[in-house]
């Protein structure tokens, strides 16, 4: 018998912020405490994500005091430690105390202020274990294409057993484990007003960048 589904809503979604990368495209610094208008990368990530959520954890695999003083719980991966976001997504799981969580990165600083409310809708709608988040990018010859934003992602924490097994066999790729479930997909179409609001700081060029936007 299938579970009841428990729709998802502010009061039973718990956030989680990925900053357990090794930042090679970075130099290796820790791209969650670099600077950006003031403050850090995960600061600015609590701040926006606290208000769509429950609560929000950290997950880190260096520096952990350094995140625990912006005043939120911060968990390590344990048995996949720099495996990348899937890792982080299952270490949140594993933590979070409520029946749903949502993740997004440490390096994007304009996501949407409605990220949450709208992927609990599109889960809500097909009635979903997971729903992802999509946007527009520009290809390489010009081209406007919808393209999955895997990071930004609202899970039942029912499925860590799921991914536990996928990590197990060696999987490390999202979207490779999310074609495994039902999953809910929802547009976030752009918005000339706005700042890019998937947009994320892989390189210093790309963080100066960023810094030139805000």
């Amino acid at each position: 018998m299938q579970p009841t589904f428990v729709s998802p809503n502010k009061h039973n979604i718990t956030g989680c912020i990925l900053a357990g990368g090794q930042s090679s495209r970075m130099g290796g610094v820790d791209k969650g405490l670099l600077m950006l208008q003031g403050q850090t990368l995960v600061q600015r990530a609590i701040e926006r994500l606290q208000m769509q959520v429950n609560s929000v954890m950290v997950n880190a695999n260096r520096h952990d005091a350094q995140y625990a003083l912006h005043g939120v719980p911060v968990f390590a991966d344990t048995d996949h430690g720099f495996k990348g976001p899937l890792a982080g997504f299952l270490t949140g799981l594993q933590h979070c105390p409520t029946d749903w969580l949502v993740t997004v990165p440490c390096d994007s600083p304009f996501f949407p202020t409605d990220l949450v409310m709208k992927l609990a809708a599109a889960a809500e709608e097909s009635q979903a274990l997971m729903a992802m988040a999509q946007a527009q990018e520009t290809t390489t010859d010009g081209r406007e294409e919808w393209r999955l934003q895997p990071v930004f992602c609202l899970m039942h924490r029912q499925l860590a057993t799921s991914l536990h097994r996928h990590l197990q066999a060696g999987g490390f790729k999202i979207t490779d484990w999310a074609k495994q479930q039902r999953m809910a997909v929802c547009r976030f179409p752009p918005d000339s007003a706005q700042l890019p609001a998937f947009a994320n700081a892989n390189t210093p060029e790309e963080l100066q960048h960023l810094q030139s936007l805000a």
